[in-house]
């Protein structure tokens, strides 16, 4: 399949057949709880932030209440996120702009919520699409990085240069869906040190397994 446009599409069909169900891992029910999930989400399994925020969406309901916490009091709280000092400090730097810039409502747009600490397009993307149905770009994570350069869909490393090219060869209607098959896929057959490639519906439009067989 030459053109790249068309595999994409291809590639979207089978994985919207085999993951009908694909969304977004991270529990949330507003905007908020959305920003500080998702900066904890870095370098850490959606499955882990979700059973530390069960907590600390209770204990910080509002931007206020992470602003007036005690850095120390909240990196214990997010500690097993890892690297919970500086997650810590996002939050609470991040929150302090949201009360005294935005009257404690998270950013509606890419270039305010990129003035936030510890947001990159990544987070602002996520936050955009899922919490306000605002669709800038793809949100490119360690699962979508993977198989897009498994799949010969973008060789880039670099994270924002991999949006571009996505963004280029990936239908816009398909944007919001998109990373979360290539993340359900990732999680299922495209493991990172083993894949499994002989179960896998793509094997015949994979760069990285018609290379090697």
């Amino acid at each position: 399949m030459d053109n790249i446009r068309e595999k994409a599409k291809e590639i979207i069909e089978r994985l919207k057949k085999t993951y009908p169900k694909a969304r977004i891992a991270l529990n949330f029910s507003n905007p908020l709880e959305l920003l500080v999930a998702t900066i904890l989400s870095a370098q850490c399994t959606d499955e882990r932030v979700n059973q530390v925020t069960n907590y600390l969406f209770k204990k910080y309901p509002t931007p206020e209440a992470y602003v007036k916490a005690p850095l120390e009091e909240l990196a214990e709280d997010i500690k097993s996120t890892g690297f919970y000092l500086q997650k810590a400090r996002y939050i609470k730097d991040a929150c302090k702009i949201i009360v005294e810039k935005h009257k404690g409502q998270v950013p509606r747009s890419m270039e305010e919520l990129l003035e936030l600490p510890g947001v990159a397009r990544k987070t602002a993307n996520i936050v955009l699409a899922n919490a306000y149905g605002i669709i800038e770009g793809i949100p490119v994570d360690t699962h979508v990085s993977r198989l897009s350069q498994r799949l010969g869909l973008a060789k880039a490393k670099d994270a924002e240069k991999i949006e571009r090219v996505l963004m280029d060869i990936v239908p816009k209607e398909e944007w919001f869906i998109f990373p979360y098959l290539l993340q359900q896929h990732g999680r299922a057959i495209c493991l990172a040190k083993k894949p499994k490639c002989p179960q896998c519906i793509l094997k015949d439009l994979c760069d990285a397994y018609l290379s090697q067989n």
